[in-house]
């Protein structure tokens, strides 16, 4: 099974996201899933041994972001890899070759093809896929097919549209296909552009505040408001969808965007009956901003808890200098968040500012806490509240990827 043709069209036209590889030379784009050390925590219990390449499938790669992002980190951290892309577009797949060019990355496999045909190309330790299963004529078909490909202790890292956040979009989606039937996508793309600007100010997605990609470039234009095959994910759907294909949901990149407790009063009494999934979405439709959804999944026997508590495990901060976080702690005992319009405050004493100055990438649990002469009584006293902190709010992880000598 093939995505339509006019899908591939629009991707030929008009590769997403745009990118230029020139700017390679000045940034790297980073974001989750794929985040080694992200990865890490979730799938793999912040142990994972290292020294063994990791073998990763990036299905739908697109320009380029996830899998240069996977295959960056990984090359700075002096880690072995190997990695299959795969995209049905020519013109995003040159984009993306071309940007792991100026990189000099290394150990990667460019392949014009469908990730319906996954498993064709082997088995694989983690599978990145993001933006792409929400876009098939059959979902289910590219969730089955992917996990169809996962090795055995593999996991997932996806990503899928959902409908809140985007409200407004698929209304104009619909109109915008009735209206260019049969243009080629730049024609459509310039009929939709002239109707956009009659909207009335009503129109409910004038006020959605959370899509930008209609102002970025046309290729964001065409993606978000002129796409022909799109259809949103309630959190609940994907659970189901993750069910059929026999995987379970491993993690999120930011919990708190799922955890219901903060919005309801008296939580342990109105949340006791509900299952998990539930909860998920119940959180969903309090909150109303997600307008995608990013996990990470396994097969269900395969499954590994983050390892709390464990003095081996490897803290690491999500792009965070630990200095400035710890001097923010130690003065205020708190940091503020703001996450699209949703304001958190984290309270953390002020004490524990010294382990978290501690923090490197590389040193356990079990070496700061002797390094600041704490027992594990208090040691678990001073951490916990910081990894109860952090961690909902996808700023520390655990694992040993920057460990030296680590496996």
């Amino acid at each position: 099974m093939k995505q339509t043709t006019e899908v591939q069209a629009q991707y030929e036209a008009f590769p997403y996201p745009e990118r230029d590889p020139a700017d390679e030379k000045n940034r790297l784009v980073t974001g989750s899933p794929s985040f080694p050390e992200e990865m890490d925590h979730w799938l793999w219990g912040g142990m994972r041994d290292w020294s063994k390449p990791l073998r990763a499938l990036v299905a739908g790669g697109g320009t380029g972001d996830g899998l240069i992002q996977l295959a960056q980190r990984m090359a700075s951290a002096g880690k072995p890899y190997e990695i299959t892309y795969l995209d049905l577009s020519v013109a995003a797949r040159e984009i993306a070759q071309a940007r792991a060019k100026i990189r000099g990355l290394e150990n990667i496999n460019f392949v014009t093809e469908s990730l319906l045909n996954a498993k064709d190309f082997g088995e694989f330790d983690y599978i990145d896929c993001c933006g792409v299963l929400h876009h098939l004529p059959d979902p289910q078909a590219g969730f089955d097919a992917l996990a169809s490909a996962l090795a055995p202790g593999g996991g997932m890292g996806l990503m899928v549209y959902a409908p809140h956040g985007r409200s407004g979009v698929y209304p104009l989606q619909s109109a915008f296909n009735a209206l260019g039937k049969g243009l080629t996508p730049k024609d459509k793309l310039h009929l939709a552009r002239q109707i956009f600007k009659e909207l009335p100010d009503a129109h409910p997605f004038k006020r959605n505040v959370l899509v930008g990609d209609h102002e970025v470039s046309d290729a964001g234009f065409f993606d978000l408001l002129v796409h022909s095959q799109d259809r949103p994910f309630s959190i609940t759907q994907l659970v189901e969808s993750l069910e059929r294909a026999g995987l379970a949901m491993a993690g999120f990149p930011v919990p708190r965007h799922y955890d219901p407790s903060q919005l309801v009063p008296d939580p342990d009494s109105h949340l006791s009956d509900l299952s998990e999934t539930e909860k998920l979405q119940l959180s969903e439709d309090l909150r109303g901003i997600l307008k995608k959804h990013t996990i990470y999944a396994k097969r269900p026997q395969d499954l590994r808890k983050p390892p709390y508590g464990n003095p081996n495990a490897v803290p690491v901060l999500r792009e965070i200098n630990s200095a400035h976080l710890a001097n923010v702690v130690s003065s205020s005992g708190s940091i503020r968040l703001t996450d699209r319009g949703e304001n958190t405050l984290v309270y953390i004493p002020k004490t524990s500012g010294k382990l978290i100055a501690a923090v490197n990438g590389r040193r356990s649990l079990g070496e700061i806490r002797d390094a600041n002469g704490l027992d594990p009584i208090s040691f678990s006293a001073a951490w916990g509240p910081v990894e109860r902190g952090l961690e909902p709010n996808g700023l520390l992880h655990y694992s040993n990827i920057h460990r030296v000598g680590a496996q």
